[in-house]
Formats: C-alpha cells, structure tokens, sequence
C-alpha cells in the first residue's frame, strides 16, 4: 500500500533538509575538530576511541568479565530497577563529552550522545513510555535545560516510543549527588520523587539519565514509580561510572 502523500512530503522534506544542512554546516568532530563522519560530529579515531559498555551486569550495568552477567552486589540485593544498560564507560572520550552538555549547555555534544545511545538501545526490550529523570525547577531555571530530556528526545524520535516528561517531578533541590559519598547520596534522595497521580502509567517503563554512578538517583526514581503501580522499570543511561 502506498504511502500517505503527507507522510512522504515529510520524509522528502525531512531528507531535503538533511543535505542542505550537511553543505552547508559540514560535521565536525567535537573531541578534535577534524572531519566527522556518517554525518556524526566525530571523526573515525575518536569513534574508535569510544569506551563501550558491552559487557555488563543487566541489573546495575557494573563493567563486568564476559562470562558474567550480574555482579554481586546484585545478586545479593536486587536494585528497584530490572535491568539497566549503559552505552558507554565513563572514561576518555565520554568523559570529555558528558561536562560540556550537562555543565556547559553544548547541546550539540548531547545530540552526538543521544546518537550513541541510539545505537547502542536499539535492540533492547522496548517499554510502553520512556521518562527522563527531572532536574527541580530551581536547578532548570538556573541551567535553562534538562540534559536528561536532551538525551531522551532523540532516543524516543528514533526509537517510536512515547516520552513524557510529566510524570515524574523533583520534590525537593537536593544537593548535588557528586559531593556525596554513597551513603549520603541515599539519604539526600529520600522522597525526593513524586510521581502525577493524574497521568495513567503503563506497566513498562524506562528512565533516561545521562551518568549513573552509585545508581541512587535511578533507585529513588524507580521506588516512586513502583509505587505507583509500575510493573517494570529500567533505565538507559548514557555512561557509566565504573
């Protein structure tokens, strides 16, 4: 069956604009300057410099040994979260990438891994909604963006599924988890997530968030969904701290 004629006149004109952009703002490589490939801003070496996260553990995505498929930690205490998946380590490159889009507003490192991320979730379990973890409103008006909806918005483009970014509110501003240690982090996140009791939740859902390193703000998040009422809740993250 052919194709509507509005869904085919979108796809030429999306087309269309995708080569005039290419001409005329060529890409770049955002790690080297030299020219970026496959359309990306990042140029053959430094993709081949990427730190993927291949091997993993489902639950907690820990940097695991081949053979392994959950560490300790999580067999002994299973996290809130069914699995988890990182795209990459955070080491050089993603190191370099991750502070310019989440402290310095480069939104152009945060398309590049939005695109890595696409890649790398392609052919994991699709939920019925993806949900970026919220900044409070203090800290987005200060920053003037969320970088985990910068990253969720592509992935769900790509992907078609739904996003929503109203599910899920920052109660309070808590300090930032980077000053604390493990412990604190837990503390300092305590009800720190409400879920909109107005809006219906589906059974599957998955968190966006740009790093994860103890997993104690996907934890919080993932407990305010459960209860709720979600069946199922993981989380795709960019990187992952090992």
């Amino acid at each position: 069956m052919p194709a509507p004629v509005n869904q085919t006149r979108l796809r030429i004109v999306d087309g269309l604009r995708a080569r005039v952009g290419a001409l005329l703002w060529p890409p770049r490589c955002l790690l080297c300057g030299e020219a970026g490939a496959s359309g990306r801003d990042l140029c053959p070496a430094c993709a081949a410099a990427l730190p993927w996260n291949r091997s993993a553990c489902r639950h907690c995505a820990l940097p695991l040994p081949l053979a392994a498929d959950a560490c300790g930690q999580c067999l002994r205490h299973p996290p809130p979260l069914q699995e988890i998946h990182a795209a990459l380590i955070y080491d050089f490159p993603a190191d370099r990438l991750l502070p310019r889009l989440k402290f310095h507003g480069d939104l152009a490192c945060g398309r590049l891994l939005s695109q890595l991320m696409i890649d790398a979730c392609v052919d994991l379990p699709r939920p019925q909604v993806l949900v970026p973890l919220p900044l409070h409103r203090a800290r987005l008006r200060s920053r003037g963006y969320d970088q985990a909806l910068e990253l969720a918005r592509p992935l769900a483009r790509a992907l078609a599924i739904p996003l929503s970014d109203r599910v899920l509110r920052r109660r309070r501003d808590t300090v930032p988890q980077s000053r604390l240690d493990a412990a604190a982090r837990r503390r300092n996140l305590r009800s720190a997530f409400a879920v909109d009791a107005a809006i219906a939740l589906p059974d599957h859902v998955t968190l966006v968030d740009d790093v994860m390193t103890t997993g104690a703000t996907l934890h919080a998040a993932a407990n305010a969904l459960h209860r709720a009422g979600v069946a199922r809740v993981d989380a795709w993250v960019c990187a992952r701290v090992p």
